[in-house]
Order: C-alpha cells, then sequence, then structure tokens
C-alpha cells in the first residue's frame, strides 16, 4: 500500500510549524508583559515575595499568570486568519485583555477594601489571597470572553 501525499504537504508543514512558532512567541511575550503589568500594578514585588516564599504571593501570581492564560489563548484563538494579520490581532487584542484585566482587578480590590500588600507579605494564607487569586480568574475569563 502506498501513501501519497499532496504536493504542497511540505510547503504546508513547514508554514504551519512557522506559524506556530510565530504565535508562541507573541504568547510567550504576551505571558512576560502581563506578569509584569501584575507585578507593577501590585503592591509590593510579586517576583521577590515569591521567591522569598511568601503563600499569599504566590496563590495571587499564580491565579494572575493562569488569568492573563486565559486572555493570551482567546487572543490566539480569535486572531485573523492570515499570519500576518493574526500576529498582529492577537498581539493588540492580548494587550487590550491585559491592560482590561488589570483595571479589573484592582478595581474589585478597591472596591472590597483588601489591603493587597499586608495580604502579599503574610507569612500565613489569608482569607484575602483567596478572594484575589477568584477575582484574577473571574475576571481573566470574563475579558477573555469579550476578546472572542
Amino acid at each position: 500500500m502506498l501513501v501519497a501525499l499532496s504536493e504542497t504537504f511540505g510547503t504546508d508543514l513547514a508554514r504551519g510549524i512557522g506559524a506556530i512558532m510565530l504565535y508562541a512567541i507573541v504568547g510567550l511575550v504576551l505571558m512576560l508583559i502581563g506578569f509584569y503589568a501584575i507585578d507593577l500594578s501590585t503592591p509590593g514585588k510579586l517576583s521577590e515575595l515569591v521567591r522569598a516564599g511568601k503563600p499569599n504571593a504566590v496563590v495571587i501570581t499564580a491565579s494572575g499568570l493562569v488569568s492573563m492564560a486565559f486572555i493570551v489563548v482567546v487572543a490566539i484563538w480569535a486572531s485573523a486568519s492570515d499570519l500576518l494579520e493574526g500576529l498582529i490581532t492577537s498581539l493588540v487584542y492580548g494587550l487590550v485583555g491585559i491592560v482590561a484585566q488589570v483595571l479589573a482587578v484592582r478595581t474589585l480590590e478597591f472596591v472590597t477594601k483588601i489591603d493587597v500588600r499586608s495580604t502579599i507579605e503574610n507569612e500565613k494564607y489569608t482569607a484575602a489571597s483567596f478572594i484575589v487569586a477568584a477575582a484574577h480568574l473571574a475576571l481573566g475569563l470574563v475579558v477573555a470572553v469579550a476578546i472572542s
């Protein structure tokens, strides 16, 4: 039994691999921007608090990264079908989503009067860190759906 591949199989495969790599780079860049957006907009230095093993900082940072991943994934999924246009729309939707996410979480923290600084610096888990984490995840989903 002989299997015949189309004449464009190799080119299509190479183009697909290239697109995967380019979208992965855009996704990585957006995740890095998202991390720094969370870090810069949260009182204290999250990266240092995570390295120091502060449990609330870990919970809030992890939930923030997962929420950013929701936004990045949907931004890529909702992008245009043309490769260049798709990369551009992914980047723009992702950036707008990150800004919307950070503003929404900070607004919710303000409304609930959560003292984020003392929460993330605490040596023991606090209920407030789970509220902030839930806000990150919930609002990340809302922003992601808004992108789609």
